[in-house]
């Protein structure tokens, strides 16, 4: 099996593939699809359509793990997430592939054992369970292998 996670965003939208194993995961691969803030949104919104079609049709992954949106103050950018969310799940939809959603305190939690982690510990975490020397990824890129791995133990523990 192979789990797409994606970090969705309308400046990058972060994505990453794991292998799942039965003794250990395998990173496939990882980035950003990056669209510039000075396109209007319909282009934006294209240019994530067409890079993530793009790597599903290369990687062919069984699931897609997606970030839920994060509701703080500002309503705007809530919106904004949504078209990004919402077009990485057409993307899915397009080959038939279940999506998943997971908050980002769950996806803290079930990498660090911390629901309020920092980035940076995630980063670490992510680096140590999937064996990774030199991880020199964006954020996004990171945060995208963590919500994939958020899936991967998700599953593990409904097979329990």
């Amino acid at each position: 099996m192979i789990v797409l996670g994606i970090d969705p965003g309308l400046v990058q939208t972060g994505y990453g593939l794991i292998k799942v194993g039965s003794k250990n995961n395998q990173v496939i691969d990882y980035g950003t699809i990056s669209s510039s803030s000075k396109d209007k949104l319909a282009s934006r919104l294209l240019a994530i359509y067409d890079d993530l079609l793009s790597v599903i049709n290369e990687y062919k992954p069984s699931v897609m793990a997606i970030e839920e949106v994060f509701y703080g103050k500002n309503v705007k950018s809530a919106l904004l997430l949504g078209h990004a969310r919402g077009v990485s799940m057409i993307c899915a939809a397009k080959y038939n592939i279940p999506v998943f959603e997971y908050s980002a305190r769950k996806v803290k939690q079930s990498i660090t054992g911390n629901g309020n982690a920092h980035k940076s510990q995630i980063k670490f975490m992510i680096m140590k369970e999937l064996n990774l020397k030199n991880f020199n990824a964006p954020i996004d890129a990171s945060d995208a292998l963590a919500i994939a791995l958020c899936h991967i133990y998700q599953v593990r523990l409904e097979e329990l």
